[in-house]
């Protein structure tokens, strides 16, 4: 069977994939271009995309009988890929849930602190040469212990977050969640959204679909204390960036911590000049050893597709 797989990955997961099918790697490392996401569907038995590659309901129209069985997705978020309309079309889709869980945690860990004690703003001061010496009341920010942690999706990444912040800062811990969770793993309390918006740190770790799109918008920072650090490490359009802007402005919120953007890799201009804000180029699983076990799941997927068995991973 054909692969196609559609950005460079770590050695280990192309020489899986080789052992087992007729690989193409692209070499490029932008997301497909219109054309590429046709011609993928058209061309080949199996594709494995990754975030960005826009499989979206026009992509189907323009391919209604398309070859490829399985879009084995790289990531464990899949909003750039139209599901239903993937469905309608034969195709099947999977993903690479628990891979990224620590990773993707780990990285919400370093956007809390750095954003609460100010440290890409005190970074960039001493490589400026501004810094003049320390003195009592210099870049003075947010002390973790014993403050509130407010997780906006408790699933596994929420709750690896959560462990971080109660059990290593001894933060109490509240989250929002549609469904009831039984065990978050630790001592937690699930409140409304807009209960757990009042923390003093707010984290997004929901996945991207269509009822979550500006999920957090100009109401829910309103609801944010003024002295809140807003944390996101889900996907970028479940945040209103125009709305954040202005959060961070007029001081409705602290500071903001992000990996994630609306128009990634596109930036609203503005946050790039705010000091109050922490911005990482989406670097939540970028670990080698994760990136590896994320593709090699895919592979899994890929092999049991081709094997006529269930997807250890379907979406």
């Amino acid at each position: 069977m054909r692969l196609f797989i559609t950005r460079p990955l770590p050695d280990a997961v192309i020489d899986a994939a080789r052992a087992r099918f007729d690989t193409v790697v692209r070499q490029e490392t932008l997301p497909l271009t219109g054309q590429e996401l046709r011609t993928a569907l058209q061309e080949y038995d199996l594709v494995l995309p990754t975030l960005g590659d826009a499989f979206n309901a026009q992509v189907f129209a323009d391919v209604p009988r398309p070859r490829a069985k399985l879009l084995a997705n790289f990531g464990v978020g899949y909003n750039h890929i139209d599901v239903a309309a993937a469905r309608s079309a034969g195709v099947a889709v999977s993903n690479t849930p628990g891979a990224v869980t620590e990773a993707t945690a780990d990285i919400a860990m370093m956007l809390i602190l750095m954003t609460a004690r100010r440290a890409s703003e005190g970074e960039r001061i001493l490589r400026a040469g501004k810094w003049d010496g320390w003195h009592p009341t210099q870049l003075l920010g947010l002390h973790l212990g014993g403050k509130t942690l407010g997780i906006i999706g408790m699933g596994r990444i929420g709750k690896a977050i959560a462990r971080r912040c109660k059990l290593g800062f001894g933060m109490d811990v509240i989250f929002y969640n549609r469904s009831p969770v039984a065990d978050p793993g630790i001592p937690a309390r699930q409140v409304s959204f807009e209960e757990a918006l009042g923390a003093d740190v707010v984290v997004i770790s929901l996945a991207a679909t269509p009822e979550t799109k500006r999920l957090i918008d100009a109401g829910a920072f309103a609801r944010m204390k003024p002295t809140a650090i807003f944390v996101n490490v889900a996907r970028g359009d479940i945040v209103h960036e125009e709305a954040l802007v202005e959060a961070l402005a007029r001081g409705k919120i602290a500071g903001a911590g992000l990996d994630v953007y609306e128009y990634e890799p596109k930036v609203t201009p503005a946050l790039l000049t705010m000091n109050n804000v922490t911005l990482l180029p989406h670097l939540g699983t970028a670990a080698l050893e994760v990136r590896t076990a994320m593709g090699l799941m895919a592979v899994d997927n890929l092999i049991a597709c081709a094997e006529g068995r269930p997807l250890p991973n379907a979406v």
